[in-house]
């Protein structure tokens, strides 16, 4: 297995439709390449950002082929979970023949398994697909959390390398820290309001959805966290406070897709069920983004310092 730095910025990138629905991959190479010029540490297409849930294996699959074609020196992180242990081996298959530098894997929903479920879950995949995994932990799309016990036994695995922390409880999230600093292993956070406070207890980065909007502010906020400056950090976590919030005023990607369109940078088109942000939030919505564009701060550059 080849491996690979889990520290810094990975924006969940979104999936451009056209008008009939379809993947307009133009689009999602030239998105892409925006992110990975902005300073981004890796890519992480066909998450729940990506919308898989309503993306044919065949499509899932082109979309990681065509976001590895578009860039040149990040990796790329294919989503590749299911609730069903043998499709999320298939699609994982699938995604490291295409050539994905490593796997997030959501841990299977709706069916709910015990712990014991889980464990044999991920290790099934780590043990056939010879590639960094990363189990990603988001109760309120799953309805089970991966208690702290469970994500210390898959971290013993030499595939599974990092832990996607969405449950929005900090405790939960340093105790997992505090339990595999002794192996190679990532806690990063799945929740760009909690990104800080992740950070903040020795987390290592972020898979974002604010970073697709604001890529550089979102790489200078976890580059100074993680150089240990704090105040400059705090900063920028206040100055995207506002964006954070807005974003998740619906279901995710309603409000980033809609953001999207606003700055120019794809298509607002969402695959049903998931519908077009309300109007009712997207005045607040174009406000933050023009405010963002106004206040612009002196970011560092993103690829200067060890982020």
């Amino acid at each position: 297995m080849t491996a690979i730095d889990l520290s810094g910025v990975f924006p969940a990138m979104c999936t451009p439709f056209d008008s009939d629905e379809r993947i307009d991959f133009e689009t999602l190479r030239t998105d892409a390449q925006r992110l990975e010029t902005a300073g981004v540490d890796g890519l992480v297409p066909v998450g729940s950002t990506g919308e898989s849930a309503t993306l044919t294996h065949d499509e899932h699959v082109q979309v990681v082929e065509a976001v590895i074609e578009a860039v040149d020196d990040v990796p790329v992180i294919a989503g590749t979970g299911s609730n069903n242990t043998r499709e999320a081996l298939e699609l994982s298959e699938r995604a490291a023949d295409a050539g994905a530098d490593g796997l997030l894997l959501i841990s299977p929903y709706y069916n709910k398994p015990e712990q014991r479920g889980l464990i044999e879950h991920y290790r099934t995949i780590a043990d056939a697909v010879d590639l960094p995994q990363i189990v990603y932990n988001v109760p309120s799309r799953t309805g089970r959390n991966i208690e702290p016990d469970t994500a210390v036994e898959l971290a013993s695995h030499e595939n599974i390398v990092g832990y996607k922390a969405a449950s929005g409880d900090l405790g939960q999230i340093s105790e997992v820290v505090e339990r595999t600093r002794e192996e190679d292993f990532a806690v990063l956070s799945g929740d760009d309001g909690m990104t800080l406070p992740t950070l903040s207890v020795g987390g290592t980065g972020t898979i974002s959805v604010a970073a697709n909007i604001e890529p550089e502010r979102t790489c200078a906020m976890v580059g100074a966290a993680l150089e240990g400056d704090y105040e400059r950090a705090r900063e920028l976590h206040h100055e995207l406070g506002p964006l954070f919030r807005e974003l998740f005023v619906e279901t995710n990607p309603i409000p980033v897709k809609e953001a999207m369109g606003i700055r120019g940078y794809g298509p607002a088109r969402l695959r049903s069920p998931l519908s077009r942000l309300a109007d009712e939030y997207r005045e607040d919505l174009e406000a933050v983004l023009a405010d963002l564009e106004r206040d612009e701060t002196d970011v560092a550059d993103p690829a200067e310092g060890d982020r």
